[in-house]
């Protein structure tokens, strides 16, 4: 618990400062780090061995698909297409021993996991203010916060016991609840500070909508964990485990938010550069 905490103490202010205050191009290279020890962390679990040329160029090319999205996305499709071929010419060179399980997972990593942290580069593009970027972790952190000191304490009916035996019905309804709150508590700081003129109604949907899909991610990944027998995807952020244990509800959500924040502005932005 104590080591939860110092990485809480630790990380909560550096997210905000890159997300909100450092250049662009730190963001970037944060996220493209996220990506590529994600990816490693997916296909090691897989593969079940540390190093090996599928974990390296899962790892090479989440990395790219996170910076081509920064200052060339129009060539993105050419890299996963250059992925896939260089994929497959190395497991039919190899005669059987690359497994499609760990093709698929190369594939998803690089390309889902990039895609997915590289929706905050998207977004930035978009034009909002960079406050919004810190919806997807403030709807999956909170969710997991919330769901978890509600399950501790309210717990009695399992959520998915074979696949995440802890969770409960009753932890999953107070993520929701708790993402809606701090969903409203975003609107107000960006309106009370930044003029944004979020509805109320809409930011309740959005909270829920995202602390379904935070729920969503979490089980998951918990399921390709217990499918391979693996507790934890790393140890990067000490007992919260790896990037895909302590990001696997934000790469659900980042996306989700990016989408519905595109097709319906007018409902949240007030949009101050």
């Amino acid at each position: 618990m104590k080591s939860r905490i110092l990485v809480a103490v630790l990380g909560v202010p550096v997210l905000i400062y890159v997300v909100l205050w450092a250049p662009s191009i730190v963001m970037m290279t944060a996220l493209c780090l996220l990506a590529g020890v994600g990816s490693m962390e997916l296909q090691q679990c897989v593969s079940g061995v540390k190093r090996s040329r599928l974990v390296s160029l899962s790892a090479i090319v989440s990395i790219f698909t996170v910076e081509w999205y920064y200052d060339r996305p129009e060539v993105v499709a050419l890299l996963f297409l250059l992925e896939g071929v260089i994929i497959f010419c190395d497991a039919i060179f190899k005669g059987g021993k690359i497994k499609f399980q760990q093709i698929m997972a190369a594939l998803f990593g690089s390309i889902a996991i990039g895609w997915s942290f590289s929706a905050f580069l998207r977004l930035e593009a978009s034009g909002v203010h960079r406050a919004y970027l810190l919806l997807p972790f403030l709807l999956s952190f909170s969710c997991d916060t919330f769901a978890y000191f509600a399950g501790l304490t309210l717990g009695r009916h399992k959520l998915a016991p074979k696949v995440s035996p802890k969770k409960t019905v009753e932890g999953s309804i107070g993520g929701l609840a708790g993402n809606v709150v701090c969903g409203l508590l975003f609107a107000y700081v960006m309106d009370r500070w930044f003029g944004a003129s979020i509805a109320a109604v809409p930011m309740v949907l959005l909270s829920l909508i995202c602390g379904v899909v935070a729920q969503i991610g979490d089980l998951s990944f918990s399921l390709i964990k217990r499918e391979f027998g693996v507790k934890d995807y790393g140890h990067i952020f000490l007992e919260h485990g790896g990037v895909l244990d302590r990001f696997d509800s934000v790469l659900f959500v980042a996306p989700v938010v990016e989408i519905i924040l595109t097709l319906f502005p007018t409902a949240f932005l007030g949009l101050l550069k």
